[in-house]
């Protein structure tokens, strides 16, 4: 992991970062006098969470360095080390909400190798990230690349181009600037090169691919070339899965698959057939990581994660729309200032707006896709969603992975709204991510469940 400075104080606009004994840390952390044996699983878990920027975060590479700092240990010390670190060394808690900026960074190919260059290009994934230990829960919320913001010193551009300007501390500043002003305590920038090794060490992962997907990046020497369908992608297929923009929603696409891709690592990095790789994961990430979170820091935010449950971490896009061709000459996507003021204050407890930011429940834009075995199925809950006062509803391609369980995506943050549905419809799972629907505020994904709940309704 590489040496970050830190400014003495919290404040944004500080040059240099350093933290003392004397000033408040960012991540407020405390000793737990009697720690609960934890459960692996949801810590693994929780590490996960954190893999977004290109899916692997400095969580992952320097707490896992934790335990085994050497390389070359063995499988059962791991292990062990493992137990013995996680029973006796993770006594520390997070007391208060924390924001973390977690970046993925693009190659930077002519930086040397292991240089502090590597992670000044542009940001090719952007998160926020809140930890908040007062209702046990993380969110986590997607600023795609393309976004347009004013960056201080620069002038109006894409998101991106922050980090590459001015490193962490222009990208913290221009990301709270645009956010309402929201506080972020700390960051982390990753490498992309990170993700092709963490994958093939794990294993690969099992996603679903909903379309072909074929393009060449020269300038990011990546070719891509997927075919559709379920399918256990290695390290380099599953950067092509993650890095494609060249379809119709571009960037935002990929924003969904990043997503997509967390979920499937989470489920991975679960499992007991991980714990024996933990060694050999450490010697590899450490080198791809640059973060100021101070050990103690890391420490009190996976004895977090060990009380984290599944629905305790929740997935938003930052609500928007594509730029028109005529409107600028480069191709932006457009903050929707009003559904950015929802999300900030359902998911990161900003203040409210004066004007409000409660529509009526009526005129959410609900997107019904069919993913039965039914063909009519799509038109059928269409017509029961409109009984129901719902109007604003309309049908969209099917989806072609079956489901046998109905989703509820929260595609542009309202939780509210997805529960209140949720709650009349009487079945089916709300998803607090940005997997559905560009254009809609829910998608419901009909699974096989929904012809048991028809046969109950009055003929």
């Amino acid at each position: 992991m590489k040496e970050s400075k830190r400014p003495s104080t919290l404040d944004p606009s500080s040059a240099t970062e350093k933290l003392t004994a004397q000033s408040r840390p960012a991540v407020p952390i405390a000793p737990v006098n009697s720690p609960k044996q934890p459960a692996i699983a949801r810590s693994l878990f929780w590490i996960a969470g954190f893999l977004g920027a290109a899916t692997i975060s400095a969580t992952l590479g320097t707490t896992l360095a934790l335990i085994a700092p050497l390389p070359g240990v063995a499988p059962d010390q791991g292990r062990r080390l493992l137990g013995d670190f996680w029973s006796s060394g993770f006594r520390y808690k997070v007391s208060r909400p924390v924001n973390v900026l977690v970046m993925g960074i693009d190659r930077v190919l002519d930086a040397p190798a292991g240089s502090s260059e590597i992670f000044s290009g542009r940001s090719d994934t952007m998160l926020l990230l809140r930890v908040d230990p007062t209702d046990d829960s993380v969110s986590l919320l997607s600023i795609p690349r393309d976004t347009q913001v004013e960056i201080p010193g620069v002038g109006v551009t894409k998101i991106n181009q922050a980090n590459a300007s001015g490193g962490p501390l222009l990208a913290r500043e221009t990301v709270s600037q645009a956010l309402n002003g929201v506080q972020i305590d700390r960051y982390v920038r990753v490498s992309t090169d990170a993700f092709r090794e963490l994958v093939d060490l794990l294993g690969g992962v099992e996603v679903y691919v909903p379309e072909a997907m074929q393009y060449t990046d020269n300038t990011q020497k990546l070719k891509i070339d997927l075919k559709p369908g379920w399918q256990t992608l290695d390290g380099e297929k599953a950067e092509q899965f993650a890095r494609f923009r060249h379809n119709s929603i571009g960037d935002i696409g990929r924003v969904q698959r990043q997503q997509a891709l967390i979920k499937a690592l989470r489920s991975k990095l679960t499992s007991p057939m991980v714990l024996p790789r933990i060694p050999r994961l450490v010697s590899l990430m450490q080198k791809y990581i640059d973060t100021n979170l101070t050990m103690e820091e890391m420490l009190a935010l996976v004895n977090f994660g060990q009380k984290l449950d599944k629905d305790d971490f929740k997935m938003v896009l930052l609500p928007g729309r594509f730029s028109a061709p005529n409107e600028f000459r480069a191709s932006y996507w457009m903050m929707d200032t009003q559904g950015r003021d929802r999300v900030m204050q359902e998911y990161f407890k900003s203040a409210a707006t004066e004007t409000g930011l409660e529509a009526p429940l009526a005129n959410l834009k609900i997107a019904v896709q069919n993913a039965s075995g039914d063909p009519k199925a799509g038109t059928q809950f269409a017509q029961y969603l409109e009984t129901l006062g719902y109007t604003n509803v309309y049908q969209a391609q099917n989806w072609q992975d079956p489901q046998q369980k109905t989703q509820i995506i929260v595609q542009r943050g309202d939780l509210q709204g997805a529960k209140v549905l949720q709650s009349a419809l009487g079945f089916g799972n709300v998803e607090a991510n940005s997997t559905g629907e560009l254009d809609s505020d829910l998608t419901i994904r009909i699974g096989d469940d929904w012809q048991a709940q028809r046969s109950k309704l009055p003929q």
